[in-house]
């Protein structure tokens, strides 16, 4: 056991920087959040996030015979906290980098001074953030939305708060904030559209949908930008974590352009059927009168959310 945790712990000293003990030196914290709720060990996390995959796997057998619920009034204050929540900590995070004086290009995690602190408490809200935003899937499953449960809807949501449970231990700050400060300001966006849309007179006003997955993109790839600049001019920032960031914003840009690029392709498709129809083809070929209506359905079905 002595030797398994030694050579465990000199992998991560070497990918993940040194860190101070606890529980064996298996699991670790960083001295500024020894204490803070569900940071002390791992286990909270993993629980959460096991439950998370088990319900999303039993919730829709579950709710397979039952009429979905509507949920408009709690998606409302659901959708509306995090936008409050998330321009909040996007405003705190730009804020605490401008205090602290970050450089773009590398900032290391103890330099900062106060700034560093404002930044940590930021990012942990940002981390239990990711807890809250497990109840997205659980909607969706509610109200028999599964076709808006894919492959990236669930890898994002149930990778997110188990990464952000080791930033938050290793690297609480510093070269850390980018992605969080980002990723926040494009969940203004979404969260608001989405609590907005909630209401059905509000919904002719709100322009902004097409350009949520576009600015989910530039969000992935200023992020890569942004972190290789911490392996061209190094600082204190351990390299394993700016490696692994650059892995996984690259698993994202790969998931979401598939993603962009079905929803672009199935509403081609779309169009030329209405056309189709428009034109009387469909109903003389099907039969059918309700052809458009239930495409037209499938349609708004099939624009899944993502964040």
């Amino acid at each position: 056991m002595e030797l398994m945790d030694k050579t465990i712990n000199s992998y991560f000293d070497v990918w993940l920087g040194p860190r101070v003990c606890v529980y064996f030196c298996l699991f670790v914290s960083d001295p500024r959040v020894k204490g803070w709720l569900l940071l002390e060990n791992y286990t909270p996390t993993f629980i959460f996030s096991a439950l998370y995959l088990l319900i999303v796997w039993l919730g829709p057998k579950y709710m397979r015979n039952k009429q979905p619920f509507s949920c408009r009034g709690i998606l409302v204050i659901y959708n509306l906290g995090l936008t409050l929540l998330s321009l909040y900590m996007f405003y705190e995070l730009v804020t605490g980098v401008l205090e602290g004086g970050y450089n773009f290009f590398c900032q290391d995690t103890h330099s900062g001074g106060e700034a560093d602190m404002k930044i940590i408490r930021v990012l942990w809200w940002y981390y239990f953030s990711k807890l809250i935003e497990f109840m997205d899937t659980f909607f969706f499953i509610l109200r028999k939305n599964n076709h808006q449960i894919t492959v990236l809807h669930v890898y994002h949501h149930a990778t997110m708060l188990n990464i952000w449970w080791f930033v938050m231990n290793w690297v609480p700050c510093g070269h850390s904030y980018f992605g969080a400060t980002l990723n926040s300001f494009i969940h203004v966006l979404m969260y608001s559209y989405y609590g907005l849309s909630a209401v059905p007179a509000m919904r002719p006003y709100l322009w902004w949908k097409k350009y949520i997955t576009q600015g989910q993109l530039i969000q992935f790839v200023l992020t890569i930008f942004q972190t290789s600049c911490g392996v061209v001019w190094p600082c204190a920032f351990p390299q394993g974590w700016l490696y692994f960031q650059i892995s996984y914003m690259i698993s994202l840009i790969i998931l979401f352009t598939n993603f962009y690029i079905q929803v672009k392709t199935y509403n081609k498709k779309a169009s030329s059927r209405r056309k189709e129809y428009q034109n009387g083809s469909t109903a003389i070929a099907n039969g059918y009168t309700n052809s458009f209506s239930s495409l037209e359905n499938n349609v708004k079905q099939r624009k899944q959310r993502k964040d």
